[in-house]
């Protein structure tokens, strides 16, 4: 797999999430170890404070060796080697489990030796009480041990259950990060199924407008040539229908190139030719070209005598300039007026464009600089474009640095196109 940047974000945060889960794991499995020895503790405890008082009431004394076993984390055997009655041994086993703090259910049974078998006693809940539900008990959970005669045991049923209930926190911690996991790797497939669509998209962009260009070339050469030739110049009728070929050729052909440079700088491929030049004398090429091509449009260009002497790729700055003020004209009214302007700020300069047009709905605005995305405009449904004008101008001044911003003029019709330069792009 090659590895560019987005698969290296996308290893890097699974290596992570990936890594606190582990960590939560860890801590979960500490926790439970260091719960399983503190109920344990208590529980030896308690049993040994049982013990100790049956031998104070008998008033004979304690073993040195510990009576106390632990066959399993729920079941212990005590061998008090002395006799006791089961009475006592009830209440003390109550008393020094709440005082140890007890949260547990638990049912105890004593060895017969004249039966020869463990006799059930009761099943006590966490709070001291007696159950005497007997579904809850377990008589047969006792088994009788070789080699005593005079102990009882402790059976703890809902140990493990206490166990996953003090680790509830840690249960929830670990549960929320493998929720995220569950959602980074969904959100990992969803961003490289989308990137394989975009990448689709755009083989199938560049495919399709390199076929157009081949038999649109073919088309306008023949145009000209033809528009060239004494029988069509003779006849009006003629020479009309091609010079509308022509232009609406030419116009096909700038669709397709921008379509393609759109594509181009998007993918990462172009790149930027950055050259000293002078912003004001771009802007008056502007001007010219566009007055010759609109001759209804009254277009003024206010700019100090400074030539602000930028570095940056002329041609895609003429182009998105040029697009900025051809969309000016060309959705304004009968007679457009555009006011270029040039001015000098703290941290840069600023030029904007305005126009006397009807504006962008506030509800659009926000969304002009998307690709593909076309304002409904219900006065100008004759104009032609695919919705990329002013994708390509955000892209192009995002590449070069620039900060590009529109909104609607106050108090007036018409719409003003603003683009920061920054002092960083004067050469």
């Amino acid at each position: 797999m090659k590895f560019n940047t987005l698969n290296i974000i996308v290893f890097i945060g699974l290596v992570g999430i990936v890594g606190v889960i582990t960590m939560q794991l860890v801590m979960l499995s500490e926790a439970y170890k260091f719960e399983r020895k503190e109920v344990a503790e208590k529980i030896h405890f308690a049993l040994q404070d049982v013990v100790t008082k049956i031998y104070l009431d008998n008033s004979t004394e304690a073993p040195v060796d510990s009576p106390i076993k632990k066959v399993s984390d729920d079941y212990y055997v005590v061998n008090v080697n002395d006799v006791f009655e089961a009475s006592i041994l009830e209440y003390y086993l109550k008393n020094e489990f709440i005082k140890a703090k007890l949260d547990l259910d638990y049912e105890y049974a004593i060895y017969d030796c004249s039966g020869d078998a463990m006799v059930y006693g009761e099943y006590i809940n966490m709070e001291g009480q007696t159950v005497e539900n007997q579904s809850m008990k377990c008589v047969n959970c006792f088994t009788k041990r070789p080699g005593l005669v005079y102990y009882f045991a402790v059976r703890f049923p809902k140990m493990t259950h206490s166990y996953l209930n003090s680790l509830g926190q840690y249960w929830i911690y670990t549960g929320v990060l493998f929720l995220v996991l569950v959602i980074y790797v969904y959100s990992v497939f969803l961003l490289l199924k989308q990137k394989r669509y975009t990448e689709l998209q755009k083989d199938f962009i560049n495919n399709m407008t390199h076929e157009f260009k081949t038999p649109l070339s073919s088309i306008l050469i023949a145009g000209n040539y033809a528009a060239k030739q004494p029988e069509i110049e003779d006849n009006p009728k003629l020479n009309r229908y091609l010079k509308i070929i022509v232009e609406q050729g030419n116009k096909l052909n700038q669709h397709v190139e921008r379509i393609l440079s759109v594509a181009k700088n998007d993918s990462g491929i172009g790149r930027l030719q950055k050259i000293p030049f002078g912003l004001t004398d771009t802007l008056e090429l502007i001007k010219e070209n566009a007055s010759i091509k609109f001759e209804k449009a009254h277009i003024t260009l206010n700019a100090p005598d400074n030539k602000y002497t930028i570095l940056a790729d002329e041609f895609h700055v003429y182009n998105i300039l040029f697009n900025v003020v051809e969309n000016a004209i060309k959705y304004g009214p009968a007679n457009p007026e555009v006011v270029i302007s040039v001015t000098p700020q703290p941290k840069g300069v600023l030029v904007e464009i305005a126009d006397n047009g009807p504006g962008i709905p506030p509800e659009h605005i926000d969304f002009v600089f998307d690709r593909f995305y076309r304002v409904p405009r219900e006065n100008k449904t004759d104009i032609e474009g695919f919705g990329i004008g002013l994708f390509y101008v955000k892209k192009i001044c995002e590449l070069h640095g620039w900060k590009i911003t529109l909104k609607n003029n106050t108090g007036k019709p018409g719409l003003t196109v603003s683009i920061v330069i920054p002092k960083s792009s004067f050469a």
